[in-house]
């Protein structure tokens, strides 16, 4: 549940502390880091967006790292980050937004860029959902990794989406507002393919990232990953931008975490502005 402070902000508490990630500042910073280290650094110019799993770290860490290392080298200015993932625990009938003021983790508050919310909900494209917000960790998982890569000036528009969003809508409207902005960013949480045997799920998962690789949304569709809604409406943004695709890594539970019977995969990828339309020094 939310709930009000004394000045009447509202914050969305930490619902996976201590379950998906450490609850001590200190143990979380640490493993932040140290996924960060282990990503395999790309020289990527202009990086504007990004997709990370939201599996509990142990599994999935080691392909968050990749896909926030990507934006590494970002200088330290004030951003705000449009976070899109899948509601696990509560449909939201298209996208769902939330009323808090601040998101709460062991490392701090994140500030919800309240402005661009309000926009979205009245565009009609988006509508404050807080139930669903409460117990989801899918954007919940990804706010240590940008506490720690943005150094914390930045703030976040939180959005779940399912099968019923207006994605042509929604990646319309953040399109234009990317553009207005080159400074802000997408980050889409979602993990990959589910419960299958290992080798069927790399064959999966290789496919949706090949799609995703070569800008083709029509295969896309056709893939699995449980973030696909909000994975589709980033591609849409990427064609509207002219942004380029980048696979970084790829695992599965099965690699990191598990059996290989009935595994997860897990899928970093990074969007960068296309060489030809590179006018200004990398953001």
């Amino acid at each position: 549940m939310t709930q009000r402070t004394a000045d009447s902000h509202i914050v969305r508490p930490a619902a996976v502390a201590g379950r998906f990630y450490p609850a001590a500042a200190d143990a979380l910073r640490g493993a932040v880091q140290h996924f960060v280290t282990l990503a395999q650094r790309q020289p990527l110019r202009c990086v504007r967006a990004v997709v990370a799993p939201h599996a509990g770290y142990p599994c999935s860490g080691t392909v968050a790292g990749a896909a926030f290392d990507a934006l590494q080298d970002l200088p330290p200015i004030d951003r705000t980050v449009y976070l899109i993932g899948p509601a696990h625990f509560k449909a939201v009938h298209g996208v769902g937004l939330s009323s808090a003021a601040t998101f709460a983790t062991p490392l701090g508050s994140v500030p919800v860029a309240t402005e661009q919310v309000e926009a979205l909900a009245g565009s009609g494209i988006a509508h404050v959902d807080d139930l669903a917000h409460a117990p989801e960790h899918c954007l919940e998982v990804e706010l240590p990794f940008l506490q720690h890569i943005l150094r914390g000036r930045f703030a976040i528009v939180p959005m779940l989406c399912d099968e019923e969003a207006e994605l042509n809508s929604l990646a319309l409207f953040l399109a234009a507002a990317l553009e207005r902005r080159s400074t802000d960013l997408v980050v889409v949480s979602s993990d990959l393919s589910h419960y299958h045997l290992y080798v069927e799920a790399v064959q999966r998962d290789r496919k949706l990232l090949e799609a995703v690789a070569a800008d083709d949304i029509d295969s896309a569709e056709r893939g699995e990953a449980c973030g696909l809604s909000a994975l589709l409406c980033l591609m849409q943004i990427a064609q509207h931008l002219h942004w380029d695709s980048h696979v970084l890594a790829y695992a599965n539970s099965g690699d990191t975490c598990g059996s290989r019977q009935e595994v997860v995969g897990y899928g970093a990828i990074a969007f960068t502005v296309a060489a030809g339309r590179q006018n200004t020094p990398p953001h």
